[in-house]
């Protein structure tokens, strides 16, 4: 939401030696190009802002996603889809809206791997996954990849990243 999003700008402030560029200062292909020059900065957007960003290489190396994105529940096109699958006696939660959440979870994972040579964080914030039956519906979905829940192992993969930039350098 616009209210988390904006909520973390203002935690970022003034704590972060990065570049902080926020969905709605800016048109989208303006944020984006200047996050692109920036290197090291950070990108907030609601997930609205996923669909057709495209940053390629070291300039996206983390993304975070707050909450399983699951569509409103007051949106009119969700909950006459779930009454219909109600009716034919489905769930409609598990039926409609986890597959579609997991699409949009996909689509979200998918904006850190663009190339074969990219590389980053996923970051998953969302406790549904460890503490929900379908949150192993979500975690299935993602392409393989190391899991963990500590934060010295993501030091170590940043600075194994790092030092493999700085190889690149010299050579």
């Amino acid at each position: 939401s616009y209210r988390a999003m904006n909520e973390a700008a203002q935690l970022l402030q003034n704590k972060v030696d990065y570049p902080i560029f926020i969905q709605g200062d800016l048109p989208k292909h303006e944020l984006l190009a200047r996050f692109r020059e920036a290197g090291n900065a950070i990108l907030l957007g609601t997930s609205s802002f996923w669909e057709g960003v495209d940053v390629r290489g070291d300039s996206l190396s983390c993304v975070i996603i707050d909450k399983l994105p699951f569509a409103a529940p007051n949106d009119p096109v969700l909950r006459a889809r779930g009454q219909l699958l109600e009716q034919q006696g489905r769930n409609a939660f598990m039926e409609h809206q986890v597959p579609q959440a997991v699409i949009t979870l996909k689509q979200g994972a998918g904006r850190l791997i663009r190339d074969i040579t990219d590389s980053g964080v996923l970051m998953l914030c969302d406790p549904r996954l460890v503490n929900k039956g379908y949150g192993k519906i979500f975690l299935g979905s993602l392409p393989p990849m190391p899991k963990t829940r500590e934060l010295g192992d993501i030091k170590k993969f940043f600075d194994r990243q790092h030092a493999l930039a700085k190889t690149q350098e010299t050579a």
